[in-house]
């Protein structure tokens, strides 16, 4: 912790009893400080400063950041996540024909992007259990377009471990991806094509979490949202029926499964322990509520070629759909020991009840799909290499993709890596600037990331 009042040249020391009180520039004596007074002053001095005078503010590995300001009346951390990533597409086939026999030319990519950079400023006010968490977001990879910078967050009030509320921007918990563990990934910032295109994504709405059973982890969240994916969506093409509901079970029955739940042992538990989760959505979308093709965390409902639904002539027909019931769900499970971890996760979606234009071929669809990553620690809190694949079995084309990696943590820290990944892609469905696919993506990716988290 530290205050202005507190600062100090580098090289100076804190002031001593002996000293005489300060003068003012006419050389008037200011206010005389009792003994007991000054040595209060003091010890408060020599709390802020380390013993070369430098400002100390309390820092938190993990994401919450450094301490900035903590007061009777609040606190506030500041944190950021960013990651350079070099990304080579040149190998993947430069068209793809869709399910309809229409070809399509890829915009293949060979560059180095400051990808990300997030602010996260947060903290409490007022009353420890008012909190408030609020970021600046931002995908270098649009600069131009519309949702290249999300400025959001949330406001919580907190009854109980197990009943938090509060409104703002937040995940859709339909996928494990979506239920708080990122960053905590094998892979920096990119899915398998399988939860990638069955998941929902960031709405603004009403929130509901919390902890059922502290000694086992059994956590939960409801969210009752505006729609799937509301970046890069104004709230003028919103439908106005408030309808996206979306929640979310994670149950770790040993209590604790690492950082946020998320993927790979790099804490290096010595006895097993296991995670399990469901997610469910439901939300009537329609045209105008469906983020553009270029937006942020992009999740427009497509069929497994990748065309999106809502385009005109989809179906290769003259007709469209306008409106559309999104339901999915989706099971996960997941161990680790001495380095190890062993993921898996099965998704299901249907999409029915259309309105159209038109004439459309088709009344509904059901595709569902599968992931597997498997991790191991080569060596602790140092280099750790993983696998995945994941595979989707739809209507129009069962795209899959296989993934080889190796992270990197050269100064044993987490959330500091270097990535270096090979992706081998078969027609995917799903892509955007901000990932490492293309939608109609055949043939192999390189890239590789340097992350930071603090």
């Amino acid at each position: 912790m530290y205050c202005a009042t507190a600062q100090q040249p580098t090289g100076s020391s804190p002031p001593t009893a002996g000293q005489p009180p300060a003068q003012s520039p006419g050389g008037t004596v200011g206010p005389t400080l009792t003994e007991e007074q000054r040595q209060r002053l003091f010890d408060r001095l020599a709390e802020l400063l380390d013993e070369e005078g430098r400002r100390i503010g309390d820092f938190t590995a993990g994401g919450a950041g450094f301490r900035v300001a903590d007061t009777d009346f609040g606190t506030f951390n500041f944190s950021i996540w960013t990651y350079a990533r070099y990304l080579n597409q040149e190998s993947l086939d430069e068209t793809y024909t869709d399910s309809f026999g229409r070809t399509k030319t890829l915009d293949l990519r060979n560059d180095l992007q400051l990808n990300k950079v997030n602010l996260y400023f947060k903290g409490w006010i007022y009353d420890p259990k008012f909190s408030y968490m609020l970021f600046a977001w931002t995908q270098n990879a649009q600069m131009g377009d519309g949702a290249q910078v999300v400025i959001g967050g949330g406001l919580d009030y907190s009854f109980r471990t197990a009943l938090n509320i509060g409104a703002g921007v937040t995940q859709n918990p339909g996928t494990r991806s979506l239920r708080g563990t990122f960053p905590y990934w094998h892979r920096v910032d990119t899915r398998l094509i399988a939860d990638e295109y069955h998941r929902p994504s960031y709405t603004t709405g009403l929130y509901v979490y919390g902890n059922l059973r502290e000694n086992q982890s059994l956590q939960y969240k409801v969210v009752l949202g505006n729609n799937l994916s509301q970046l890069g969506v104004n709230a003028v093409q919103l439908d106005g029926d408030f309808n996206t509901l979306s929640a979310s079970l994670n149950w770790s029955p040993q209590g604790e499964f690492g950082p946020r739940s998320g993927w790979g042992d790099f804490e290096y538990h010595d006895e097993l322990v296991t995670n399990f989760g469901l997610g469910v959505t439901r939300s009537t979308e329609d045209r105008q509520s469906q983020p553009g093709e270029e937006s942020i965390e992009n999740s427009q409902i497509r069929l497994s070629d990748g065309t999106r639904l809502f385009d005109d002539g989809a179906f290769g027909t003259v007709g469209r759909v306008n409106r559309a019931l999104y339901r999915m769900a989706s099971l996960d499970a997941s161990a680790k020991m001495r380095g190890w971890d062993f993921s898996g996760g099965y998704y299901a979606r249907w999409v029915d009840d259309f309105e159209t234009e038109g004439f459309v071929p088709v009344d509904k669809l059901h595709d569902w799909g599968y992931q597997v990553q498997i991790s191991k620690m080569i060596l602790p809190e140092k280099l750790q290499a993983y696998l995945g694949y994941s595979k989707i079995m739809g209507e129009y084309g069962d795209p899959r993709d296989h993934v080889l990696g190796i992270n990197w943590f050269p100064f044993k820290q987490r959330l500091l890596r270097m990535n270096t990944e090979l992706m081998y892609l078969k027609n995917s469905p799903v892509g955007y600037p901000s990932v490492p696919m293309l939608v109609g993506g055949n043939g192999t990716v390189f890239m590789t990331s340097l992350e930071m988290v603090f």
